[in-house]
């Protein structure tokens, strides 16, 4: 059926008029509301790594467009802008559903309301709205030229096209290798990575993590120093037992628990001395007191931990590694501890280990820097999180009176805490990242998660306040993770997202 020009002319209009009623309240609504929408690109799997160009130019892509469409002899122009626009939109949605890692919430005024099928079938409708106004214009046009011209402008479809999902493809892989290798602090927040599953009021917070297996939650107490509460995986308390020492006449003042059943060890730092003995009866024997005096200390194994001590030469901290038994002795390695400018507080960090890779991770406090040492202490990788303070941010005194060094001011954190499970590296930031909602802040602590077997970041999620406090401490194991909040204990499932990287 041959249309009439006239009858041409009001399909292509109307066509026209709808796409700039389209632009222009899509292009409104991004302006009013500019942060919200650039937050909203900061969080999409997609194009997180570019949301501060594209928060820009996307709304003036629409305008450009919709002035355009306005102006008679450049409405073919405005139709291909708009008809290539409509398809990347297009291509974005296709890849977000089945390449990311992630599907994040859709976006864009009435229709946030849409699910990204939803926004898929509306924008492929426009698209085919596009085509139909360009085959009418390019038919009621064939006439005022010649064959050449004719096939060059028939040809604009598939170079377009082609361009448009072109650019798509190549944004998303950028932003994927930037946000993973690359990242300058843009976090990405999948939905609900961990699920809250139990939790028990401990009635008081003097409460630590002693250690965790698969079916087991230990805690230690500050002000029960030789008190164990063992816990199941539903947070149903299982025992309570009372440490027994074989030597009980020692200056202790600051004992600390450690258990990886089926041994546990108490170490107290400032004495120094070392206890090992087996869970089944909760009896401990001194086996080592000597050495080095040191601050935390982490078993390795049955025989071995990790400490972090004192150089005695200039009181810099370094890292050493205790062997237990027949083979008995203390390597020091200075060298995996980066000094700043004190190389005591500067080097204040979490010293963990990781069963999985056989490694020893030690995550710096106060910048965003760690390192990775076999059980010899061995340097094998030192990497970075995400957050961009690379120098401790620290003022520090010196009481010439008593020979100390103290913190004159609070410091700034970066990482303040963290946990280890296979390959995974779980850090409780403290450094707001780009895009994030102070709100969000305010009531929940952030969780960034890397893979060390790629140095990558991987993804982030949260964990809500209870009440006014925040997380203090956490543990993972597997897909459970568990936190202490304020006075209680909460147990959380893992989603396969964060489980299904574990190598």
């Amino acid at each position: 059926m041959r249309l009439s020009s006239r009858t041409r002319y009001y399909i292509s209009e109307t066509i026209c008029l709808l796409y700039i009623l389209l632009f222009i309240y899509a292009s409104a609504s991004k302006l009013m509301d500019f942060q919200h929408f650039r937050i909203q690109l900061g969080q999409s799997p997609l194009l997180s790594a570019f949301a501060d160009q594209l928060a820009v130019v996307v709304p003036l892509s629409e305008i450009i467009i919709c002035v355009l469409l306005f102006i008679p002899k450049y409405k073919p122009a405005g139709l291909f802008a708009a008809y290539g626009l409509m398809l990347m939109f297009t291509a974005y949605i296709i890849i977000i559903l089945n390449y990311t890692s992630f599907v994040p919430c859709s976006c864009g005024g009435v229709l946030e309301k849409l699910g990204w099928k939803e926004h898929l079938i509306f924008n492929l409708f426009f698209i085919v709205l596009s085509i139909i106004a360009l085959m009418l214009y390019i038919r009621s046009d064939e006439k005022r030229r010649n064959l050449p011209q004719n096939m060059l402008v028939k040809m604009l479809f598939p170079a377009i096209s082609v361009c448009s999902i072109s650019l798509v493809v190549i944004l998303f892989l950028l932003s994927e290798n930037i946000v993973h290798y690359h990242n300058k602090l843009t976090r990405r927040f999948p939905h609900s990575p961990i699920r809250q599953t139990a939790i028990l009021d401990l009635k008081v917070n003097s409460f630590y993590f002693a250690g965790v297996d698969g079916n087991t939650v230990y805690l230690g107490n500050i002000t029960a120093p030789l008190m164990v509460t063992t816990l199941n995986r539903n947070l149903v308390q299982t025992k309570v037992k009372m440490i027994d020492l074989n030597r009980k006449d020692l200056p202790f003042r600051g004992v600390r628990v450690t258990v990886q059943n089926p041994y546990f060890f108490v170490a107290d730092g400032t004495v120094p001395c070392i206890f090992r003995g087996k869970t089944s009866d909760w009896k401990a024997e001194l086996v080592l007191q000597k050495g080095e005096y040191f601050g935390s200390v982490l078993p390795i194994d049955s025989s071995a931990l990790a400490v972090a001590t004192y150089s005695k030469t200039n009181g810099d901290k370094i890292l050493g590694l205790i062997e237990l038994g027949k083979k008995e002795r203390t390597v020091l390695n200075p060298d995996m501890l980066q000094k700043q400018f004190d190389g005591v507080f500067d080097t204040d960090g979490h010293l963990l280990y990781s069963a999985g890779m056989q490694k020893i991770i030690y995550l710096y406090a106060y910048r965003n820097q760690f390192t990775i040492a076999d059980r010899e202490l061995n340097i094998k990788e030192r990497g970075s999180t995400i957050d961009t303070i690379k120098h401790a941010k620290l003022s520090v005194s010196k009481d010439a009176k008593h020979m100390q060094r103290q913190l004159s001011k609070p410091p700034l954190f970066v990482n303040k805490s963290s946990a280890v499970c296979k390959n995974l590296l779980f850090v409780n930031s403290a450094v707001p990242g780009r895009f994030e909602d102070d709100r969000m802040w305010k009531r929940t602590s952030i969780i960034d998660v890397y893979d060390l077997n790629q140095k990558s970041y991987l993804l982030s999620f949260t964990i809500n306040n209870l009440g006014d406090k925040k997380l203090k401490s956490f543990m993972v194991y597997d897909d459970q993770l568990y936190a202490l909040i304020g006075n209680h204990i909460i147990a959380y499932k893992i989603d396969v997202q964060i489980t299904s990287k574990y190598k």
